[in-house]
């Protein structure tokens, strides 16, 4: 004897099915673009922070956006490669050092530490001590740290293919937000489409300007640190009378951007001037480099406050920290824009259920 299921029943099952068959849908959409991720975030990063400058660039060029779109690409394309075709260039000036340096240890043995170098603070008297080890020792000595070296040189190698990856995804970035400028804000139609229709067109409008705003007061804050710290640094390297002012500072404005900060130029500098006997120039150059990484910490979440709009600082400054520890640089953006949007629909949902009350309490309704 046969027995159907109710049509209730039936209607139940076929509607966890359709459910199950979206969810597999959309975790291998997920699979399929999750490596065009980054590349994306930094497309839509670029595409917000700057559209009001390519729009600017449209009214000069008498709205042909395509021309201000290749306008627009050039030239940030130029200042994102810059600082690493200085990076290249610098590896490769230090590597043939390297060897030669190696090559002349060969012939004549380990030269003397520098005196400096043995009175520094903490660190001075164990570099000393590993220093004579290798001159008594060498191979002993290679053998015995010959982890952490290894360690040191595979952690410089992952930070050279890292900054390079972050560059590449840059300059993507770049010419992929220089379309999404030239459609305007066709490009943004079938994203408000879709809020508008699942919260409605109140709700839709105040996430895409929570999002919006978070991806602005991030951008106006990395930006604006990375560029007013570029100013400090060539304004302290022109009073040190340091050679290429103009281009480390450019160099450190792109380090401070992809928040590897700027000591990864500044330490190295002041080992060289301590190196060539620059006693004044070195105490100089620590003082001034210790006041930028004060600016540096402090100044990011001033600016992202100030460019914060309704949001409050609290929850932009928890996105930025928390996102740049899950994800790295574009976790700053993604974070900031998670909470935000939290934010927004938290506070929304809060709205409404407390509006009901208040018209009860607020007195009778009218009829």
């Amino acid at each position: 004897m046969n027995r159907s299921l109710p049509s209730g029943s039936r209607s139940l099952i076929e509607t966890i099915l359709v459910v199950l068959l979206l969810l597999t849908l959309m975790l291998a959409v997920y699979d399929v673009l999750r490596v065009f991720f980054g590349v994306l975030t930094f497309a839509l990063i670029f595409s917000v922070s700057f559209a009001g400058a390519f729009e600017w660039v449209v009214r000069r060029v008498r709205g042909r956006r395509t021309l201000a779109a290749v306008i627009y690409t050039v030239v940030l394309i130029a200042l994102v490669a810059l600082p690493i075709t200085l990076i290249i260039s610098a590896l490769r000036h230090h590597v043939k050092e390297a060897i030669a340096w190696m090559n002349d240890i060969k012939t004549n043995g380990l030269p003397p530490l520098p005196a400096w170098i043995s009175s520094l603070p903490l660190a001075g008297e164990d570099i000393k001590d590993f220093w004579q080890q290798l001159q008594n020792s060498p191979r002993e000595t290679i053998a015995t740290h010959g982890e952490p070296i290894r360690t040191a040189l595979r952690h410089i190698l992952t930070s050279g293919a890292g900054m390079v990856g972050t560059a590449l995804q840059f300059i993507a970035g770049i010419v992929i937000s220089a379309f999404l400028l030239v459609s305007g804000e066709k490009a943004l139609a079938p994203v408000k489409a879709v809020t508008q229709h699942l919260l409605g067109r109140r709700d839709g409008l105040s996430l895409i300007q929570a999002t919006t705003v978070a991806i602005k007061s991030v951008s106006i804050g990395v930006m604006g640190t990375a560029f007013i710290a570029a100013i400090i640094s060539w304004l302290g390297l022109l009073i040190a009378g340091v050679h290429y002012a103009i281009l480390l500072s450019a160099l450190i404005f792109f380090l401070v951007l992809i928040q590897l900060g700027p000591l990864a130029v500044w330490v190295p500098l002041v080992i060289w001037t301590a190196s060539q006997g620059h006693t004044g120039m070195t105490i100089f150059l620590i003082i001034y480099g210790v006041g930028l990484l004060i600016i540096d910490a402090f100044l990011k979440p001033l600016l992202i406050a100030k460019s914060g709009g309704k949001l409050p600082f609290l929850v932009l400054f928890l996105g930025v920290v928390g996102g740049l520890a899950a994800w790295g640089f574009t976790g700053m953006f993604k974070g900031a824009i998670i909470l935000s949007v939290s934010y927004t629909l938290f506070d929304s949902w809060l709205e409404k259920r407390n509006s009901p009350a208040v018209t009860r309490t607020g007195g009778p309704t009218p009829q």
